[in-house]
């Protein structure tokens, strides 16, 4: 069985092709683009995986996208109504995009590359569950799974056994590490959704640099909180 997982509109659209349950290829489409945490969609990168995996798209027998739209939209929905007025601009400003684009996850996927066979939408967090435990050399391990948010989780803790994974403890959305992580990144004056990276380093590299212009706690914590649309 041939599967085709994807992974785009937020930030490192990548691809990555399974065959039998083991991976056969993957890759970002920053790298053939050359545009870093590239969003577009990964038509290079699916390119890549197929070629590379000596299949046509004819011979794919799903793609998977990587969250469900519809569950992510209902967070953002809910909590852009229980902010309001004050929300009134970043509502304005999220919702054509998830009207024309977001929500229409499976149209894209089908006019961009011709597959017409079925798309599925994995649980966010299982997601990055599966991507850290099952091509691991373990049986069984437990898996934590920490960032941003999901859906509407933004931690989760299971057990992963054979090929089995199971997600039964979660954290959830406004209560969010990642997101806190993303707040002192914005402070620090760097870019959220890919400078958190940079932010490991300062420590070390403070003492060398003129520190960034200082922003209010609150200012940092509306610019992680709107990341996560």
């Amino acid at each position: 069985m041939n599967i085709l997982g994807l992974s785009y509109m937020y930030h490192d659209s990548a691809a990555c092709l399974l065959r039998d349950g083991e991976i056969a290829a993957a890759a970002a489409e920053e790298r053939f683009v050359r545009i870093k945490h590239s969003v577009d969609f990964p038509i290079r990168a699916i390119r890549y995986c197929l070629e590379a995996g000596g299949l046509a798209v004819r011979d794919l027998d799903a793609m998977v996208f990587y969250e469900k739209p519809f569950l992510k939209f209902e967070r953002i929905l809910q909590t852009h109504i229980a902010a309001f007025p004050r929300s009134r601009k970043s509502f304005r400003a999220f919702l054509p995009m998830w009207l024309s684009h977001k929500l229409c996850v499976p149209q894209t996927i089908r006019e961009t590359t011709g597959f017409a066979g079925p798309v599925y939408f994995a649980d966010h967090h299982y997601a990055h569950a599966a991507s850290a435990f099952l091509p691991s050399p373990f049986e069984r391990a437990m898996v934590l799974t920490m960032d941003g948010t999901g859906e509407w989780s933004t931690l989760a803790c299971g057990v992963g056994q054979g090929r089995d994974l199971r997600l039964d403890k979660e954290l959830r959305f406004p209560h969010s590490l990642g997101l806190l992580y993303s707040a002192v990144t914005a402070h620090l004056g760097f870019k959220v959704n890919g400078g958190e990276a940079r932010s490991w380093a300062w420590p070390r590299t403070a003492s060398r640099r003129s520190p960034p212009s200082s922003r209010s706690s609150s200012a940092c914590a509306r610019t992680a909180a709107s990341s996560s649309t």
